[in-house]
C-alpha cells in the first residue's frame, strides 16, 4: 500500500473517517427498514464492493444471510448495457427481501440488469445500496434506495475500487489525476 500511497497523482476525495460515519448512517437506515424481514440476503457485487459491505454488515443488527455476484461488461464491440454474469448467487432469492451492495453506481447499465434479473427470480422486494453515485455518467436510471455519497466525473480508486487491479486496500476514496 505505501507505493499507491506514495503515488504523486493521487489525492484523496473521502478520507476514511467520513466513509466510516456514512456507513454507520446507511446501516442504522437498513436495520430501521428490515426490522420486520423475515429473510433478507445482503448481496455484494464483486470484487469493488467487498470493503463497503464487509464494513456495513458489522453494523447491521438485522438477521442476514450473505451473497455475492460478479459480472462484466462485454468487449468494446458490443452495445452498451450487455453484461456477463461471471459469478451468480448461490442463494435462492425467491420470496426475500435482498438488499444489493455496490461500491459505485456510473453508466447504471450493469445495475439495471443484476436488479431486473433479481426481481425476475421473484425476490419479494430489491432494494440497491451503492456507496458512490456517479450520476453525471448516468445513462440509464437505476433506484438507489440507500445512497453514501455523490461524486463528480472523475476516476475514482480505493476502499475496494481499482485501477488495473491496483489500489483496492486504500482505506479512503481518492481519485487520480
Amino acid at each position: 500500500m505505501a507505493d499507491d500511497v506514495a503515488n504523486p497523482d493521487l489525492r484523496v476525495l473521502i478520507p476514511a473517517d467520513a466513509l466510516q460515519a456514512r456507513i454507520a448512517e446507511l446501516a442504522a437506515a437498513i436495520n430501521r427498514d428490515y426490522a420486520a424481514s423475515e429473510r433478507l440476503i445482503a448481496i455484494g457485487v464483486l470484487k469493488g464492493s467487498v470493503f463497503f459491505l464487509v464494513d456495513l454488515l458489522k453494523h447491521l443488527t438485522v438477521p442476514l444471510k450473505v451473497d455475492f455476484f460478479q459480472t462484466s461488461s462485454y468487449g468494446n464491440a458490443t452495445e452498451p448495457g450487455e453484461v456477463r454474469i461471471k459469478k451468480d448467487v448461490d442463494l435462492s432469492v425467491r420470496g426475500a427481501d435482498v438488499l444489493l451492495v455496490e461500491d459505485i453506481v456510473d453508466t447504471g447499465y450493469t445495475l439495471r440488469t443484476i436488479l431486473s434479473l433479481l426481481k425476475f427470480r421473484q425476490a419479494k422486494s430489491v432494494r440497491l445500496c451503492a456507496l458512490l453515485d456517479k450520476k453525471a455518467r448516468r445513462e440509464v436510471e437505476v433506484p438507489i434506495d440507500y445512497k453514501g455519497f455523490e461524486i463528480e466525473d472523475v476516476f475514482v480508486v480505493g476502499y475496494g475500487l481499482d485501477h488495473a487491479e491496483r489500489y483496492r486496500n486504500l482505506p479512503f476514496i481518492g481519485y487520480l489525476q
